[in-house]
């Protein structure tokens, strides 16, 4: 029996799709398949099709790949909603693309307007990415402090702009920014003692300043979506605190696309407010094993198959 007063629901970003997403949980779900086919008339193109069966290149596109995890998330959750009338988890969060989703989730952000906030978000965020190229990468057991401090030495020396992008996890920070810039930087981690610093598969500098020109774009988009106060409590990445108002919705959304990803502190703060387990809705298990280093005694379980959803179900 799930205790709902001690669950919170947590999206993944990007990093977390796969080919086959939603399939089988369409397959069993109508309420799941529907959201596929509803965001299908949204769009007007085949994302189901793009998740069941695209190729992986189509799917990893950023301007594909923000509504097609926005779009399984939702999947989950309404199916979960339709078997589970008046169930639902004390608290919800989402990493960095995955905030949307969750906004959803919290009654704040109707379907429609949330597809259509991602389509524009990966849209402009691989526009700023080709005006201002950049580039990422994950570091492994180094501490906030120093990895900062790395930032700012190595943007002195390049002439360029590195930032901390990712708080993942303890021991797990992901940096972004000018490519110049992100070499020395990871040279510079490696002699500060990371176990490893690893480029990512990306060609934008998500969570840095090279998304400015991005920002205002998507502020516009957010101001003309109708959001609305949320019905249940979320915690967001910028600030780790829960979003009440409008306002703090707002400002959240567009402020995302420049400033880090504080998961560590967000599960933590969710942790000080009581919840005990966390379900992951999403295609992997992501954000399951990144809890799992940030407090031990969490339990996480993912919801991305047809078998676990049924598990949660029972």
């Amino acid at each position: 029996m799930v205790d709902w007063s001690a669950v919170a629901f947590i999206f993944p970003g990007q990093g977390s799709q796969v080919v086959g997403m939603g399939k089988e949980i369409a397959a069993n779900y109508p309420a799941a398949a529907q959201v596929f086919a509803e965001a299908d008339d949204i769009l007007g193109f085949k994302l189901s099709a793009l998740c069941f069966e695209g190729s992986e290149a189509e799917l990893n596109d950023t301007t594909h790949t923000q509504p097609a995890l926005y779009v399984m998330g939702v999947a989950i959750l309404r199916a979960i909603q339709v078997a589970l009338p008046g169930s639902h988890p004390a608290l919800v969060a989402g990493h960095s693309l995955g905030e949307l989703t969750a906004l959803t989730a919290a009654g704040a952000l109707s379907f429609a307007d949330g597809v259509r906030l991602v389509r524009v978000r990966g849209q402009l965020m691989a526009e700023a990415g080709q005006k201002s190229p950049g580039a990422m990468a994950a570091v492994l057991n180094l501490d906030v402090d120093t990895v900062r401090a790395v930032c700012a030495q190595a943007s002195e020396q390049s002439g360029g702009r590195l930032v901390l992008a990712n708080d993942n996890c303890p021991g797990q920070i992901v940096i972004s920014g000018d490519e110049s810039a992100l070499e020395v930087g990871m040279e510079l981690c490696k002699q500060a003692g990371a176990k490893r610093v690893l480029k990512l598969a990306v060609s934008i500098a998500a969570h840095s300043p090279l998304m400015a020109s991005a920002q205002e774009g998507f502020r516009r988009a957010v101001a003309a979506a109708q959001i609305q106060a949320p019905i249940l409590p979320i915690i967001g990445n910028v600030h780790a605190a829960p979003l009440q108002t409008v306002e703090d919705i707002q400002a959240e959304l567009a402020n995302g696309l420049t400033h880090p990803v504080r998961w560590t502190e967000s599960v933590q703060a969710m942790r000080g407010l009581g919840i005990t387990h966390f379900y992951e809705l999403g295609p992997k298990d992501i954000l399951n094993g990144l809890i799992k280093r940030i407090d031990r005694e969490a339990s996480a379980t993912p919801v991305n198959s047809a078998a676990a959803l049924a598990a949660l179900l029972a």
